[in-house]
């Protein structure tokens, strides 16, 4: 923390420098307001110390001046001519606080000592700000042809009201894509809830989610709100449905069906505006047909849904993950970079945890390349095999980036149609992708095919 002391008796200034280094600040010191603020434009002191009474100027210009460039300064008045008035104008113009003479230097200490706290629990908290916002707006991060396709649908798809079902292995990003299709949604100014249905006992689940009464069971000393009316005119979004237990597919079938809730304990139905996403890492369909899920439900939900593949089937989306985790975690650090026998080990990975586990990795080859050097073999992957295949490697002159994308999305789609005897639904099937997104891809990509069976 830097300090400014503006002081016109020469002894007083040096001594209140001296004891205020130190304590290990870093300190510049004037004898004059106009040389002060000279000083403060050039070094924006996080504290100015200003005596009230100074050549030519007084002290409350220096606060006003200070504060008109730099409000989050903190400003401190010191005057051996002290009143009331005084000390009420000062601190109505924004002075953190005022100190009459003569004062122990142990009190001055005080002030600046918890003005460093402020400013540490300050920065902390605009750190943790920024960091929230990255992670509610990062964007979908990925170049291969089904994140570009599922970011395409996220843009419809949020245009419109029905619900969700965000189908994908753990670790694939489901919350990701739900948050970014509420925040392209006119519902963007409300709330974003997030209900995790396997975190949640199920002796509490109908009151977290729907709330309850005063007295409807022990403890239950107030009115409950729960995540159903927190959302209202907001989203919803249910993570790992595939955990709800058979009791709660009814009642949420209702929700669906009525858009209204009953708090437990209640009465009376409560209206719900709010939009629904869900997601499952399993197939929800086998859940059905072994009797595990309802079927009634199951199509509920499933009225636009969407398919995260995991990041083993989009390896070419792994450089640019790393890259973007490395930023999102190296800010201030000393490390610099992801090597490229990392990123060759990446890309031989499976990744069976998907983005979340590549996320993980990252953050751990950042704090291991703190130290200067960093053995690979704590990162707990295998290295790839001598002469294994982990990327693709062209040789020559690269086409332009959109030519050689849409060049190579020409070949996948060729193939599955080849393979499926142009049969639109077998290379959907072989892609795994919906019948439809093919048959438009085809449409641009072969408009002489015609139309497929």
């Amino acid at each position: 923390m830097n300090i400014l002391i503006i002081e016109d008796e020469k002894i007083s200034r040096i001594s209140l420098a001296n004891t205020i280094r130190k304590e290990g600040f870093e300190v510049d010191s004037a004898d004059s307001a106009e040389t002060g603020l000279e000083l403060f434009e050039k070094h924006r002191h996080h504290v100015v110390v200003t005596d009230l009474r100074l050549p030519n100027a007084s002290g409350m210009h220096v606060l006003s001046s200070v504060l008109a460039k730099a409000p989050e300064t903190k400003v401190v008045i010191i005057t051996a001519y002290a009143t009331v008035e005084t000390a009420i104008a000062a601190l109505r113009l924004g002075a953190y606080d005022y100190l009459t003479k003569p004062f122990s230097p142990e009190k001055l200490l005080s002030i600046l000592r918890n003005l460093r706290r402020l400013l540490e629990v300050v920065d902390e908290n605009r750190e943790l700000r920024n960091r929230l916002q990255l992670l509610e707006k990062r964007p979908l991060v990925g170049v291969s042809p089904v994140i570009r396709q599922l970011s395409d649908q996220i843009t419809l798809v949020a245009q419109s009201d029905a619900t969700v079902l965000i189908e994908g292995e753990s670790g694939t990003g489901k919350e990701i894509v739900a948050r970014a299709i509420h925040q392209a949604s006119p519902r963007s100014t409300h709330a974003f809830v997030v209900v995790s249905s396997g975190g949640i006992p199920e002796s509490l689940l109908e009151s977290e989610l729907f709330g309850h009464e005063k007295g409807a069971f022990t403890g239950a000393i107030r009115r409950h709100i729960g995540y159903f009316e927190r959302a209202q005119q907001g989203t919803i979004f249910i993570d790992d449905i595939d955990d709800l237990p058979v009791a709660m597919q009814v009642k949420l079938l209702r929700v669906l069906q009525e858009r209204e809730i009953v708090r437990v304990g209640g009465s009376e139905s409560v209206a719900v505006d709010v939009r629904i996403i869900a997601a499952t890492k399993i197939d929800l369909r086998r859940q059905v047909e072994r009797g595990q899920f309802r079927e009634d439900l199951f199509y509920r939900l499933n009225i636009l849904p969407l398919l995260i593949p995991p990041l083993r089937d989009r390896k070419e989306d792994i450089p640019i993950l790393s890259e973007h985790f490395f930023k999102k975690y190296a800010l201030g650090d000393r490390a610099t970079g992801l090597s490229e026998e990392i990123l060759s080990i990446f890309m031989a990975h499976d990744w069976p945890g998907n983005v979340r586990e590549l996320e993980n990795i990252v953050q751990r080859v950042i704090a291991l390349s703190r130290t200067g050097t960093m053995d690979i073999a704590a990162l707990g992957l295998a290295r790839p095999q001598k002469g294994a295949m982990t990327m693709v490697v062209l040789s020559g002159e690269y086409p332009p980036y959109e030519e050689f994308m849409l060049q190579k999305e020409k070949e996948i789609v060729g193939w599955a149609l080849q393979k499926s005897g142009n049969n639109a639904s077998e290379a959907a099937r072989l892609l795994k992708i919906p019948r439809t997104t093919l048959t438009s891809r085809i449409s641009k990509l072969f408009p002489s095919l015609g139309k497929t069976e």
